[in-house]
């Protein structure tokens, strides 16, 4: 199976290292967190990637150069202002009639891939997303008259789930990709939530984007423990 990592965006929350990098070769522990997304994937035997890359991309196609032992890694010019949607239709001919796994190029997780596939067959679901508790913005503490209690540093809320990427798709996602405007999130999800062919995998493991500085410093010190 092919992976699909869109990795074409601005990044423009965290413009202080995408002024001149794009965000999928920003470092996380001294390795782009592109390749930290494909040595997962390629821990469970997926190894043919297609780069949706836009922004900068001549910087991520020279990086890949290299011989990566094996992966085998495309870079596709997606184009600078396409959304989503519209990198995802841009690979069609490439992917063919083949189911496909898709990912954002700035989100880390330890979501079981095998458990992952074998959830969207045995559902017949069209797509099927991860689906991830949000990381949490603030510490929680607990305040007796006026004094603090309980302090605690949170990573995620305990409440409500929220499109964490690691999707697998068919083929016939295409029908519903309209054009280089189109946002995969918007109304090919709506359109597929409403037809009852859209599925989420609840993953209750690790999960970061990075969005912004604090979010590159929390993955930096989580993977420097080993959560899977």
């Amino acid at each position: 199976m092919k992976v699909v990592i869109l990795a074409g965006g601005l990044g423009t929350r965290i413009s202080e290292y995408t002024k001149t990098i794009p965000k999928p070769m920003v470092k996380i522990n001294g390795t782009p967190i592109v390749l930290h997304i494909m040595k997962h994937f390629s821990k469970y035997g997926f190894k043919d990637f297609l780069i949706a890359a836009g922004y900068k991309r001549k910087i991520i196609e020279n990086y890949f150069k290299k011989k990566f032992r094996n992966l085998n890694v495309n870079v596709i010019d997606t184009g600078l202002k396409t959304m989503t949607g519209g990198r995802v239709k841009r690979l069609k001919k490439i992917i063919g009639n083949e189911r496909f796994f898709l990912t954002y190029g700035d989100g880390i997780s330890n979501v079981d891939l095998k458990k992952l596939l074998n959830f969207h067959i045995k559902n017949k679901a069209l797509t099927t997303l991860t689906a991830v508790r949000p990381p949490a913005r603030f510490g929680a503490i607990k305040i007796k008259k006026n004094k603090v209690l309980y302090f605690k540093e949170k990573f995620s809320l305990d409440e409500g789930w929220i499109n964490g990427g690691f999707f697998v798709m068919e083929p016939k996602i295409f029908k519903f990709l309209k054009n280089d405007h189109t946002y995969l999130e918007r109304e090919p999800m709506e359109k597929l939530g409403k037809i009852k062919k859209l599925f989420a995998y609840q993953h209750q493991g690790f999960w970061q984007c990075m969005d912004t500085i604090r979010d590159k410093e929390i993955l930096e010190k989580k993977l420097r423990k080993k959560f899977d």
